[in-house]
């Protein structure tokens, strides 16, 4: 079991500020000191130095929270799997989840809140980042499960199929551009558009699905790059560019005719999403959640 001053000296080393760690931990400042020094006492070496208003680990700081990490994750694996033997609405444990944003937002909380229902004293937490940035912290063991669009490259990192998605281009009710019902596809390079911001997984979807109809992503009129598909729906609906959106994502705004898809002969999009974890988890908790998951969709 780690001990109060370790998950106190981690929670330094993620926050990188004794001032924030207390926060968070809701302990004085002092008291988050008290622990990091009783650490360094115990190890006899430094676990962090300051950079000018920053503190960063050591040497031997960063060893020590990499391995806290990893006994970390099997306290919590062991925790759940123990106690689902005898009773799962009694099992417990934590189940740190990454998606990107379509995921996050209209896939996943179906899959949590019946996870939860199966699960009550499971703690589940949501990291909503883009695709990249879900990766990282899979491989920084920040989350136990990702959920992204497309295999990525990282040999440290397995992929497994989840679920087929569509991405449309759609405009506004009211934009001019939305009274015709199909449009020659290079058609596009005439429209303004707004997009998605580096290393969103739609965006790297939207750039295959365009190279199959030969155009380029820069040869488009890009306007606006926006993070996060809420900011670029609700920008849409006020705009007279055109967007490209997952169909899960906008579904209450085509019934009710906020947005008007816009057809380009040709041009399909459409993408997979992945769960990923990092290579040889053999976790029970994520064997569950998973397929949970794909018996709610597939």
């Amino acid at each position: 079991m780690l001990s109060n001053r370790h998950l106190v000296f981690m929670e330094v080393a993620h926050q990188k500020s004794f001032s924030r760690a207390s926060q968070v931990l809701f302990i004085s400042q002092p008291a988050v000191s008290i622990h990091v020094k009783g650490l360094e006492e115990q190890y006899k070496t430094k676990l962090f130095e300051r950079k000018g208003l920053q503190i960063e680990l050591t040497e031997a700081g960063q060893l020590l929270y990499n391995r806290l990490l990893t006994v970390k994750i099997i306290q919590e694996e062991t925790e759940f799997d123990i106690s689902v033997m005898h009773d799962k609405q009694q099992a417990s444990g934590m189940l740190n989840l990454g998606a990107s944003t379509t995921a996050a937002l209209y896939i996943l909380p179906r899959v949590m809140s019946a996870f939860h229902r199966e699960y009550p004293l499971v703690d589940i937490s949501l990291l909503n980042r883009n695709s990249e940035i879900v990766l990282e912290a899979l491989l920084d063991k920040e989350i136990n499960i990702g959920v992204t669009e497309e295999k990525g490259k990282s040999t440290n990192v397995t992929y497994q199929s989840f679920l087929k998605d569509q991405i449309v281009a759609v405009c506004s009710h009211d934009n001019p551009l939305a009274k015709k019902k199909i449009y020659p596809v290079k058609e596009l390079l005439n429209m303004p558009v707004a997009i998605r911001e580096r290393g969103s997984g739609t965006l790297e979807a939207i750039k295959n699905g365009l190279h199959k109809s030969r155009i380029r992503l820069n040869d488009l009129k890009i306007k606006v790059r926006l993070g996060g598909t809420e900011a670029l729906k609700n920008f849409l609906l006020e705009s007279n560019c055109v967007g490209f959106l997952s169909t899960r994502s906008i579904a209450k705004e085509l019934e009710h005719g906020e947005l008007k898809v816009l057809q380009f002969e040709g041009l399909r999009i459409e993408r997979s999403f992945y769960f990923i974890q990092r290579k040889g988890e053999t976790s029970e908790l994520n064997k569950r959640f998973i397929k949970l998951a794909r018996s709610l969709y597939n």
